[in-house]
C-alpha cells in the first residue's frame, strides 16, 4: 500500500480516506442511505430504478430453495450446501468443512477472532489495501494490521485477490505470500469477497482454498451468485468448528432457513457470466472515457470515477478553487444525484461506511445497461450528474440536504 493512503488510513482509523465536515461517520452514513430509500422507493413504484451496484442481495423465493424453517431447512439442505461449497471454493471433503455467516463481514470477523492471536501481527496481501472489515476485525482480536508488510515474522496473512480498489493480485504474488507463510507455519485467511469466482473465471485462478489457505471466505452477492447477501466461509475442518462456534455465540450465524437459498445460488453459478459481466462493464469505460477523459480510472474489472477526480473535476467546472467537500462526499454527492436525476443505483450505497471514496461501476448486468439506453446514455447521465454537481458545489447548504444533514 502506498504511503499516502497508509498516512489517510492511520488518520481515519479503518478507512482508507478522510471524513468531512458533513458526512462525519457511519451515522451520516446511514442518514445519507435513509434519505437515498425514498428515491429507491419511489423509482422502483414507477419502474425508473436501474441496479448498477454489481450485486444480487435478493432472497431466491422458489419452491426448492424452501421451506423458510430454521428447523427443517438445515435436515433437508445442509448435506447439498456443503458439498456444493465445498465445491466452490475448492475444498477437500476429507480435510475441510463450511460455515455460513450473517454477511461476509460477519465470516471475516470470526475467522480473524479464531486465527489471530492477541498483539499479533497481521499482514494484509492485496493489489490495493485490505478491505476496512479485515482491518476492525483485527482490532478487534488484539492484532495489528500490517497492510502491505514482510510476511516473514508475521503471525497472520490476510490475502485479497480482488481488491477494495478492484485491482487483482497477480497468481505469481499471490502464490508468493502463500509459499511464504506455508514455509513459516503462518495460519492464511483468503478474504476473496469477489475474487472467489472472479479470479478463476477471468484470471484463470485457482479456487480460494486451493490457494492453500486454511481459511477463506465469499459473498454470495457478487459476481456470479444470486444471493442472499451471506457470507460463505470454509477451510480446516478444526478451524471451521471454533469459527461456527464462535460466530454462533456472537449472534453471526446465517438463518438456517436461507439454507436452499444457498444451495441454489451456487448451483446456479457459471462462470462465463462473470466474463460477460466483465465485457459489459469494459464498454461503460469506454464510454465513460469517450466522455469524460483521462481522468477516469479503470482495472481490468471495473471503472472507477476515484473521489479526488470527481471532486476536481466538479470544482473545475464550477470555477471553485477550494471546495468544502472532501472526496467522499463528493462521490456521495455524485451517486445521490445519479439516483435523483437518473434512477442509477451505484453500489456507493451498498456498503456502510463505503469501503473506497471512489464511485465504481463494476460487472455490470448487459440486461440493465441496455434497459438504461446502453453505455453512450450511463455515461451522459455521469456527465450530467457532475454538472449539477458543480452548480451545487459553493452551496453548502443545499450540499447537506442533498446528503441528508441539515
Amino acid at each position: 500500500m502506498g504511503s499516502r493512503t497508509s498516512e489517510v488510513a492511520r488518520h481515519v482509523g479503518d478507512l482508507p480516506y478522510a471524513r468531512g465536515s458533513i458526512l462525519r461517520g457511519t451515522e451520516d452514513d446511514f442518514t445519507k442511505l435513509r434519505l437515498a430509500w425514498g428515491t429507491v422507493a419511489a423509482r422502483h413504484a414507477d419502474g425508473t430504478l436501474f441496479d448498477f451496484t454489481g450485486l444480487v442481495r435478493s432472497l431466491v423465493t422458489a419452491a426448492d430453495a424452501g421451506p423458510f424453517d430454521d428447523e427443517l431447512a438445515p435436515a433437508l439442505h445442509w448435506e447439498r450446501l456443503r458439498k456444493v461449497a465445498l465445491e466452490h471454493l475448492g475444498g477437500d471433503p476429507e480435510r475441510d468443512e463450511v460455515f455460513v455467516a450473517n454477511r461476509l463481514t460477519a465470516a471475516i470477523f470470526a475467522g480473524l477472532q479464531v486465527l489471530v492471536p492477541r498483539g499479533g501481527r497481521v499482514v494484509g496481501v492485496s493489489a490495493g489495501y485490505s478491505h476496512p472489515a479485515v482491518a476492525r476485525a483485527v482490532r478487534w482480536a488484539g492484532g495489528t494490521l500490517d497492510d502491505g508488510g514482510e510476511v516473514e515474522g508475521a503471525d497472520a496473512v490476510v490475502l485479497t485477490r480482488l481488491a477494495v480498489t478492484y485491482d487483482v493480485l497477480p497468481q505469481e504474488d499471490v502464490e508468493r505470500a502463500v509459499a511464504a507463510a506455508r514455509e513459516a507455519a503462518i495460519p492464511v485467511f483468503v478474504d476473496d469477497a469477489g475474487g472467489a469466482r472472479v479470479c478463476p473465471a477471468v484470471f484463470d485462478q485457482p479456487r480460494t482454498l486451493e490457494l492453500g489457505a486454511d481459511l477463506g471466505a465469499t459473498g454470495l452477492d457478487k459476481y456470479g451468485t444470486i444471493g442472499p447477501r451471506l457470507g460463505l466461509l470454509a477451510g480446516r475442518r478444526e478451524l471451521v468448528a471454533r469459527v461456527r462456534a464462535l460466530a454462533i455465540e456472537l449472534g453471526l450465524e446465517a438463518r438456517p432457513m436461507l439454507y436452499g437459498a444457498v444451495v441454489r445460488s451456487l448451483e446456479q453459478y457459471r462462470p462465463e457470466r462473470v466474463r460477460q459481466l466483465v465485457e459489459t462493464t469494459a464498454e461503460v469505460g469506454d464510454a465513460l472515457e469517450r466522455r469524460l477523459g483521462t481522468w477516469i480510472e479503470r482495472t481490468p474489472v471495473a471503472v472507477k470515477l476515484p473521489g479526488a477526480g470527481t471532486l476536481a473535476e466538479a470544482a473545475r467546472r464550477a470555477g471553485v478553487e477550494a471546495p468544502g467537500l472532501v472526496p467522499i462526499e463528493a462521490t456521495a454527492a455524485l451517486a445521490m444525484l445519479l439516483l435523483r436525476d437518473h434512477g442509477v443505483h451505484t453500489v456507493h450505497f451498498a456498503a456502510l461506511p463505503p469501503g473506497t471514496d471512489a464511485l465504481l461501476l463494476k460487472f455490470v448486468p448487459p440486461e440493465t445497461l441496455s434497459r438504461f439506453g446502453g453505455a453512450e446514455r450511463l455515461a451522459a447521465a455521469v456527465d450530467e450528474s457532475l454538472d449539477t454537481l458543480a452548480e451545487l458545489l459553493p452551496n453548502e447548504r443545499a450540499l447537506r440536504e442533498l446528503l441528508g444533514q441539515k
